[in-house]
């Protein structure tokens, strides 16, 4: 909770359009929870079209996952559930004022995004690699894979560029997310390094919290819809 000091140098002054800074920790709370409902939107929008076109496409998404290591996306999972556990950590040392102990957490967390970007960029890579573009650009270098994404249009289930865009806008979308929150757990670093946060004062760790926490609960929906659909 924010409500006093910090680290001797380093004394939290809540802003002057605050009552108070408990007042100025639950409006920063609240406006993060409102936050975080037009992001749960955004992808929500993604979601209802995959549902969507899952039904009218069973057997297109079925073949695109074929094309997808499950075992890259569930080490992926094992690694955000880490961080969202350090994350957490990270905020109760805070609370114990053990600053060593919260950097620690911080570091951890800001390194698990990092295995998890570098785990999208191999696959990525591995995709362009072999033509499987989104859309019409779907050209894959494989002549089975040609033959059969062939055969998928004519028997009406569907174009395998339909849902190659599905994977690439959605992980794409929540890739990006990930580097934001990593941007913003270095800010927590700096900061935490400097003393500023204590039993005190760790608003900002709780806010960069709860929107890493999101991004790791949308992942744990992805791996299943995009990974084990077939």
């Amino acid at each position: 909770m924010s409500t006093a000091s910090t680290a001797p140098g380093h004394r939290h002054h809540h802003a002057h359009h605050f009552e108070s800074a408990e007042h100025e920790y639950h409006t920063s709370k609240l406006g993060t929870w409102m936050f975080l409902v037009t992001e749960i939107l955004m992808f929500g929008g993604l979601f209802v079209g995959y549902i969507l076109f899952h039904e009218k496409y069973p057997e297109m998404f079925h073949e695109g996952s074929r094309f997808l290591n499950w075992r890259l996306g569930a080490l992926n999972t094992v690694v955000l559930l880490v961080s969202s556990l350090t994350m957490a950590l990270s905020i109760y040392y805070a609370q114990l004022n053990k600053r060593h102990l919260t950097l620690l957490n911080l570091y951890v967390t800001f390194a698990c995004g990092c295995i998890f970007m570098m785990v999208k960029a191999y696959e990525y890579t591995h995709k362009f690699s072999e033509g499987l573009f989104p859309g019409n650009y779907f050209n894959p270098l494989e002549p089975e894979v040609q033959e059969m994404a062939k055969h998928l249009v004519e028997k009406g289930g569907g174009h395998l560029g339909m849902y190659f865009s599905f994977y690439f806008v959605m992980t794409g979308l929540h890739g990006s997310h990930v580097l934001v929150g990593m941007g913003l757990i270095l800010w927590l670093i700096r900061r935490a390094h400097r003393g500023d946060f204590d039993s005190s004062y760790y608003t900002p760790l709780e806010c960069v919290g709860l929107f890493w926490h999101l991004v790791d609960l949308i992942w744990i929906y992805l791996f299943p819809l995009l990974y084990l659909v077939g």
